[in-house]
């Protein structure tokens, strides 16, 4: 990596102490409109297929039962829609653009025909899809807004309930939105038990392209090929994954959620990326990489938070995960197998994690929290970690496994996981109406652990978009001690 000093000749802000007012959103975003359904249909894989079953893998066991959303926000396309006389062509309206949609994912599905199947148990008691083209749910609905008033920076009351779908059936629902300044709002929500975020990746891209009837330059055939990820006879495991996984039967029982959670959506901007490379290099003993100091810098934010709430000397842990896709480790550089990897539909991740007392993470400069968390990332970075991840699980078959950073115990602190979509929401979502002006995922999903995931400003300048599901009172510490960090996502902003 590059020496991050070279990024910013500006003396950077000290993330070590930072202690700044509390953000304000504009009085034009609004959460309160009517919406209405106008029309919900199921649409299958354009071509008949053999029904069959498609077993999950070893790693797509260890994902619970939770749905995964993500929106696309694009501006009324008649704004770019070019005229001849009184004659204007590329007219596109609301229902021209649903049947680009459906007609799309009909002849999507027909190689990601996982999506149009249904999730059942199989004799054993585990989950399988069952692959026989039931469909998609398909939403068309009305919004009384235009896209500038929605509060985009508070997704619980613009955005939770209305735009992004709940999957009732099958593996995928879809929902498209017309909103009143003409715009549209496509939504998903994914199992994630059959799909990760580089596989949802890989479907958008593929859907966009036939959407535009383009010759396919990026989209990739999905390979559903189980045997990638096969256990070794005999597994081999090493300790360190008894520390990072744990059976269903031995988790400890759960804490009643006092504190509720929260969705928010900021803006980082790369000055601040930049700066936090800088000072984590001044204090560190190695080069850091973005998100390893993004991350760094949350998880002292988060310990500030739990060090207010705590009693007189007792010690708190802080726990912090980052997910890894192992795609690149599986392959390792195998000629054939490097392009299966590379077009793998199914979870390849794992959740590394570290903890530390919340005093440590407060004292401790940016650099050398960045340190551990290079540290705990480095040693899931590897083939073994990940041949070791699905032996484990086969060890413990039938029983489900899951991550321990995503359940905790009497004595512990808080917990989140950040999942890094640097690579995700590629320039080219654009179905045939313009590119998108924002995109995020979605994903308030119930757990005891918080959620984060980053992604790249749809500006392209470098910034980051910020999706964040935590406590209400770490997010509110976190506005008011990082307001320079974490900007509330405006349409100001977007409009840049």
């Amino acid at each position: 990596m590059n020496d991050p000093r070279q990024y910013s000749n500006n003396k950077p802000i000290n993330f070590d102490n930072i202690h700044i007012s509390l953000s304000k959103m504009g009085a034009e975003n609004i959460g309160n409109f009517s919406m209405s359904v106008k029309n919900e249909e199921v649409v299958a894989a354009l071509l008949p297929m053999q029904a069959h079953f498609l077993p999950l893998s070893n790693l797509d066991l260890l994902l619970p039962q939770v749905d995964v959303g993500l929106f696309f926000c694009y501006k009324n396309p008649m704004a770019n829609t070019t005229t001849l006389g009184d004659t204007a062509t590329n007219k596109l309206t609301f229902g021209s653009m649903v049947g680009t949609l459906r007609k799309a994912l009909a002849q999507t599905l027909i190689s990601y025909y996982v999506l149009a199947g249904e999730v059942v148990l199989n004799n054993m008691g585990e989950p399988e899809v069952f692959c026989n083209n039931r469909g998609v749910d398909f939403v068309e609905a009305v919004a009384d807004v235009e896209l500038k008033c929605l509060d985009l920076y508070n997704p619980d009351d613009s955005i939770e309930g209305k735009f992004v779908p709940k999957k009732k059936n099958g593996v995928l629902a879809v929902q498209a939105t017309s909103l009143k300044c003409g715009g549209i709002v496509v939504a998903c929500t994914f199992d994630h038990r059959i799909a990760d975020a580089y596989s949802t990746n890989m479907f958008l891209v593929s859907w966009v392209e036939m959407a535009q009837s383009t010759k396919s330059t990026n989209a990739s055939i999905p390979c559903f090929c189980r045997s990638l990820l096969s256990p070794r006879i005999p597994c081999s495991i090493h300790h360190s994954l008894h520390q990072m996984y744990i059976p269903i039967s031995k988790l400890p029982p759960r804490k009643p959620v006092i504190t509720p959670r929260l969705n928010r959506i900021y803006y980082t901007t790369a000055k601040q990326l930049h700066n936090m490379q800088l000072q984590s290099f001044i204090n560190g003993t190695k080069n850091h990489t973005k998100l390893e100091c993004f991350s760094a810098f949350l998880w002292k934010m988060v310990a500030c938070v739990a060090s207010r709430g705590s009693k007189k000397g007792k010690k708190i842990m802080a726990k912090m995960g980052i997910v890894v896709d192992g795609r690149k480790m599986l392959c390792n550089s195998e000629k054939g197998k490097e392009e299966m990897m590379r077009s793998y539909f199914g979870n390849v991740l794992s959740i590394p994690f570290a903890g530390k007392t919340v005093e440590e993470l407060m004292e401790k400069p940016l650099g050398f929290v960045a340190d551990v968390v290079h540290e705990f990332l480095e040693e899931a970075r590897t083939k073994e970690h990940f041949l070791g991840l699905i032996d484990w699980v086969q060890t413990h078959r039938p029983e489900p496994g899951v991550a321990r950073i995503y359940y905790g115990d009497n004595n512990e602190g808080p917990s989140f996981v950040v999942s890094s979509g640097q690579r995700f929401f590629e320039p080219k979502m654009d179905f045939g109406w313009g590119k998108f002006v924002f995109a995020s995922y979605h994903f308030p999903w119930g757990g005891e652990a918080g959620y984060v995931m980053p992604m790249p400003s749809p500006l392209g300048n470098g910034d980051w978009v910020v999706y964040m599901h935590l406590a209400k009172d770490q997010l509110e510490i976190i506005e008011y001690e990082a307001r320079d960090v974490f900007k509330p996502i405006t349409w100001d902003y977007l409009n840049q």
